[in-house]
């Protein structure tokens, strides 16, 4: 039996859990500074590594590069969102009853939007509409779809620009 994991890393871990946890907190963690712990521990336990000089350095440096991570994401996100509603148009508050012609439209527009998205695959589809329809959360996506953070972040991007390139044929016609 090996004892070394119960000596390196998970030891530095537990020793110096709160201190991870504060900085995390301290640089934007917020809330999620537990579940970045979490991510942190996983991340450190399961990969192989050799030895390292300073472990609790090391285990800094990780939590900064998940915090790296996250901010990127995040912006990523915002990006991504802002290009949606600017695609979309500003919505004004009280919109006036649609026509029957602009009804007929809309409905054609749909369907091109519902076949673009059926074009690009079950899983873009799924990921699209689980994260705009259903608002449910990307980490949560990406479990539920059996795949990385960063494949449901390409799957939005991907599902954005044929939904895009949609509006603007619709712009155009």
């Amino acid at each position: 039996m090996n004892s070394e994991p119960a000596q390196g890393m998970d030891a530095v871990l537990l020793a110096h859990r709160a201190q991870l946890v504060r900085f995390l907190e301290s640089h934007g963690a917020g809330d999620a500074a537990e579940d970045l712990f979490q991510e942190l521990w996983m991340r450190v336990t399961q990969r192989p590594s050799g030895p390292v000089a300073n472990p609790l350095a090391y285990l800094y440096r990780a939590a900064n590069n998940l915090m790296v991570d996250r901010y990127r994401a995040e912006r990523q996100a915002r990006v991504r969102d802002h290009a949606w509603t600017e695609a979309r148009g500003a919505v004004e508050d009280m919109a006036p009853e649609p026509t029957a012609e602009q009804t007929l439209i809309a409905r054609e527009e749909l369907r091109r939007m519902d076949a673009a998205l059926s074009a690009l695959g079950d899983r873009v589809a799924r990921c699209f509409r689980m994260f705009r329809l259903d608002g449910t959360p990307q980490k949560r996506i990406a479990a539920e779809l059996g795949v990385s953070l960063s494949t449901v972040e390409a799957d939005l991007r991907r599902a954005y620009a044929a939904l895009l390139a949609v509006r603007r044929q619709s712009d155009d016609a």
